[in-house]
């Protein structure tokens, strides 16, 4: 895998950066940023701020956010969001006060929910390992996987069995799903049903660390580890790594043709062009329609 330059700084200063997702021109959530051609939504968690960078310049979505970690975009464009210190899911429209729809599984708060992914039908796929929960604060003896419905507030438990679960991404075709195990050193790979279930489950990749997860078109799978972000093959072959001076914690494509990758590492974002095109479910398309135009 070869890219056109080295990582550069694009912009800095920020606390703890993750999160990041591409956000087309036009979208409510850019609403009054003066962006010109889309931008990158971010996360500064130990700020409790949604941020944004465009065109060389960076402002501020929203705050306090309950340290929101992880964001995605739902099929009707509003911004999903796993929130670390109020340990739920929200859904953020740029208009209003973002709604916390997900808290309580069976009645128990969860733990603190880390990162997420939504299908293009707009299920909700979210980790909760218990990263910002004290250990006395914790009310499930378990970090789980799940997914909910988009109108629902009751997680269905995908799967327990999980050390830190943390970044996850679904294949083009949203056939497979990759979730990072950290703690365990590898990214595991399950078969992804329709209706919601997760199968078959095997190790794909070992990789040190391993924290926010992103897929290209060819279904390469990227992948931010300790040193950098590790690049794998469809059939888990390690075939490229971007070095990095800051220890990356997630990793999004983006900018107009979804070439760019975006690289969250402590406090700062780096980009790098690519020869590679982000799986981008772009809104409003099917998956297939959305990895191979």
């Amino acid at each position: 895998m070869n890219f056109f330059a080295k990582p550069e700084i694009v912009c800095t200063g920020f606390r703890f950066v993750e999160g990041p997702v591409w956000v087309d021109d036009g979208s409510p959530l850019l609403a009054g940023t003066g962006a010109r051609s889309g931008a990158l939504i971010f996360s500064d968690i130990p700020a409790s701020r949604l941020c944004w960078f465009a065109d060389g310049r960076t402002g501020i979505l929203r705050e306090p956010t309950g340290q929101a970690n992880g964001n995605a975009l739902d099929p009707g464009g509003m911004l999903i969001s796993c929130e670390h210190e109020s340990r739920c899911v929200s859904r953020f429209d740029g208009k209003h006060a973002a709604r916390r729809f997900v808290q309580r599984f069976e009645g128990k708060r969860l733990n603190s929910p880390n990162d997420v992914a939504v299908h293009s039908d707009g299920l909700i796929f979210f980790t909760d390992p218990p990263y910002a929960v004290a250990p006395e604060d914790r009310e499930l003896d378990f970090q789980g996987i799940y997914c909910v419905e988009p109108e629902s507030a009751d997680p269905t438990l995908l799967n327990d069995e999980f050390d830190k679960p943390n970044g996850l991404a679904f294949s083009p075709d949203e056939t497979s799903l990759y979730i990072a195990d950290t703690e365990r050193g590898h990214v595991r790979r399950f078969s992804a049903g329709s209706d919601g279930t997760l199968s078959d489950d095997r190790v794909f990749c070992d990789c040190e660390r391993p924290d926010g997860i992103c897929v290209d078109t060819a279904g390469n799978v990227w992948v931010a580890c300790m040193e950098g972000v590790e690049i794998f093959a469809p059939d888990g072959r390690r075939i490229g790594f971007i070095a990095l001076p800051e220890r990356p914690a997630n990793i999004a494509f983006g900018d107009a043709d979804g070439s760019t990758l975006y690289i969250c590492a402590r406090t700062s974002i780096y980009a790098v062009e690519t020869e590679a095109t982000g799986a981008l479910a772009r809104r409003g398309r099917s998956a297939a329609e959305a990895c191979c135009s």
